[in-house]
């Protein structure tokens, strides 16, 4: 019977989807799916049976080009017009993104853990699954006095689920320094939102909407900093803590010329206060400047600490 005389084929033909079409069409032919496979045999094309069926079901989808071959033969061979099975199929799928990296909690890596849950309380963020590190830039400037003076970060995100725009910066200040005092800077691909402090813990999270919603798969460029407070004792320090891991992580710690330190060492730690379980000495460069370079990163403790004296 002409495939006309077939209102079902016609409309699934016309509507879609191809699992329908091709299931449709088969019928309407009055074959099996191993006289099916016959008949491309006879035209060159080779496909399983189990594969013609996964197709009709809609457990799989033709993608690969020799397998747009069989559908165009497909279309031969059930008597259908030419590129009516094809042209449902679409444009090729993408492959899947990267699977969301497995995350702590933030209070497994900040301390202490009562005030970062009471601030991420009130300021709620992506979930810990929904957005990942994909490159991070961070460059720390010490004074002259053995203080902190700036932190600034080129940040790159990629998303793992729709409606994200937001993203939230959690800064921890040196003991002693004065939380009102330090200022945050949305740069770049990014606004200030909410911003608040814990004074007693020393700690900030400070919201950055982000100049567009992402969906799933897309990366985002955004810059901040921060300018810090002068604290009541010299920088030993600084670390950055990993809740879901990162691609790339490049951390640059410069120094005032009349305030060099006699040592400088990277390390990685599982959780405040524990001993690191890794560590690096580090050398001054010409510039006055050391750092450091991790990839494939798993949630962790990563930093720089030096020595005075």
């Amino acid at each position: 019977m002409p495939y006309a005389d077939r209102p079902d084929l016609v409309t699934a033909l016309r509507t879609g989807p191809f699992h329908l079409a091709l299931r449709t069409a088969i019928t309407a032919r009055g074959l099996a799916l191993h006289r099916v496979r016959e008949h491309l045999a006879q035209r060159g094309v080779r496909v399983g049976v189990t594969s013609l069926s996964y197709w009709q079901q809609g457990r799989r989808r033709p993608e690969r080009p020799e397998s747009l071959r069989a559908v165009r033969a497909l279309e031969e061979v059930l008597e259908l017009p030419a590129h009516s099975l094809t042209r449902l199929l679409g444009p090729r799928q993408a492959a899947p993104g990267p699977a969301a990296p497995a995350t702590r909690p933030y209070r497994d890596l900040i301390a202490p853990a009562e005030a970062v849950d009471g601030l991420l309380a009130v300021l709620s963020g992506p979930p810990g699954t929904a957005l990942h590190t994909v490159t991070h830039l961070e460059r720390i400037r010490v004074g002259a006095d053995r203080r902190q003076v700036s932190r600034d970060s080129q940040h790159v995100l990629r998303a793992h689920r729709d409606g994200i725009d937001r993203y939230l910066a959690i800064y921890q200040g040196d003991p002693g320094c004065d939380i009102e005092r330090v200022a945050v800077r949305a740069e770049e691909n990014c606004r200030p939102g909410r911003i608040r402090r814990d004074r007693a813990a020393e700690l900030l999270v400070a919201e950055l909407l982000l100049d567009r919603r992402l969906r799933t798969g897309d990366t985002h460029l955004l810059s901040y900093g921060f300018d810090d407070a002068p604290a009541a004792e010299a920088s030993q320090e600084y670390v950055r803590g990993f809740n879901a891991g990162a691609g790339q992580y490049v951390l640059q710690v410069s120094f005032h010329p009349d305030a060099l330190p006699v040592r400088c060492t990277r390390f990685a730690a599982r959780e405040p206060g524990a001993a690191p379980y890794e560590t690096e000495e580090l050398t001054l460069d010409g510039h006055h400047c050391v750092h450091l370079v991790a990839s494939a990163l798993r949630p962790c403790l990563l930093g720089i600490s030096w020595d005075w004296e």
